[in-house]
């Protein structure tokens, strides 16, 4: 409970210490020190009546402290630190800084990728693992581009600042990006006991919906906002009494939230025509395809197929080529399928991702080759840091060598 509390507040309260003094990197260790003292006392005392307001008045005085350790160099933030310390937090219920910081994390010192890396570790709460794994890099390059990100943010003398409303539009696409990492990383955790972290998938969708309200005509927001709809709707059926890993094709659909559905295809259907297809709309409609056949045999694979097709002309992203190739096995055949994996091969991104070797074992089990399915699931598992993954895929290895 605490912890879900903290993993909520922490980046609300970080935009709010970085708008009032402008320095990342120290207010983001004021925060995890305020969060720590938290974790600490919380369960000894009870939390508090406000705990936003408890975290950010304590980051405020370690912040204050902060200061106050270089005030022979900084006299004047000295000065406004002791008067932080002293004033009253007043948190103004419509006020969101989660957004806020969101959009100030997409600093114009940075590029795209280390913008997005900074946020999905500040907003986000993601681990620096699980953000290489988003990006498919290793552990240690996304350290250090996380280092370089707020090296570059404090060498560039641009301040960390609320952007403007022009600016917000200009980092708009950088911040899609990122709420769409979250969303992925909380639907499917990339390690750990569960299939998915909820409170990282809420987030998102919470926050891509206030974004949705603040730009209604933009269609690739809405693009988003119903790729997440369509994709969560089906949250109840993907795990079992266990927490098991239930495949998009075994789930019982009656599970499915038909609100959401709803939603999400009424909004792609009104941004599709409205031009100006972007990537997020095309998932978008690719998600509604599935959601919207009553069973699995009902899926219309063609459709999917040309869908996948248009976002590998806009994507080079390895993951749109994989999921197109599953889809091209589905209308042309396995051995189809297999060919289109063996050209992903050489691409270095996915080299030790689990879902490739996931994939092949899968047309391998539908052309009858036991052996080289069970090879391959194995191999997966043994790729991916997720323990419901890794048991769904050893199942899988186990069934097919005992028939």
């Amino acid at each position: 409970m605490i912890e879900r509390l903290l993993r909520e507040l922490t980046p609300q309260v970080l935009g709010t210490v970085v708008r009032r003094f402008r320095d990342f990197a120290a207010a983001e260790d004021a925060v995890q020190e305020a969060s720590l003292a938290a974790a600490i006392e919380w369960p000894r005392d009870g939390p508090p009546g406000n705990p936003r307001a408890w975290l950010t008045q304590v980051a405020f005085r370690r912040m204050a402290d902060h200061i106050r350790s270089e005030s022979a160099r900084r006299r004047r933030e000295s000065e406004v630190a002791l008067e932080a310390e002293s004033a009253a937090i007043e948190i103004a219920p419509e006020e969101d800084d989660t957004l806020v910081l969101l959009f100030m994390c997409c600093h114009p010192a940075l590029t795209p990728s280390s913008a997005i890396a900074l946020t999905l570790r500040a907003v986000g709460g993601l681990t620096t693992a699980e953000i290489a794994h988003a990006f498919l890099v290793p552990e240690a390059t996304m350290a250090q581009r996380i280092s370089r990100a707020k090296q570059s943010i404090k060498s560039s003398r641009i301040p960390f600042q609320l952007p403007t409303v022009d600016e917000r539009a200009q980092r708009l696409r950088a911040v899609l990006h990122v709420l769409y990492l979250i969303f992925n990383e909380g639907y499917t955790s990339s390690a750990g006991l569960h299939l998915r972290r909820a409170d990282l998938s809420h987030e998102a969708m919470r926050l891509t919906r206030i974004v949705h309200n603040l730009r209604p005509g933009d269609t690739e927001v809405a693009g988003l906002l119903a790729l997440m709809l369509l994709t969560d709707a089906r949250r109840l059926a993907r795990t079992g009494a266990g927490g098991e890993l239930i495949p998009l094709s075994q789930q019982d659909r009656s599970l499915w939230d038909r609100g959401q559905i709803a939603e999400g295809v009424a909004l792609i259907s009104a941004a599709l025509p409205k031009g100006s297809v972007g990537p997020y709309q095309l998932q978008a409609a690719i998600a509604a395809v599935h959601d919207e056949a009553a069973r699995t045999g009902d899926t219309d694979w063609p459709q999917i197929l040309a869908l996948y097709d248009l976002l590998g002309r806009m994507s080079d992203n390895p993951m749109v080529r994989l999921n197109h190739a599953i889809a091209a096995a589905m209308v042309h055949g396995a051995t189809k399928g297999l060919e289109l994996l063996d050209a992903l091969k050489a691409d270095a991104r996915l080299a030790d991702h689990h879902r490739l070797e996931a994939v092949r074992a899968h047309l391998l089990e539908l052309l009858g080759d036991r052996e080289g399915a069970v090879r391959h699931y194995r191999a997966a598992a043994g790729k991916t840091g997720s323990l419901p993954e890794r048991n769904y895929l050893l199942t899988q290895a186990a069934r097919l060598s005992c028939e």
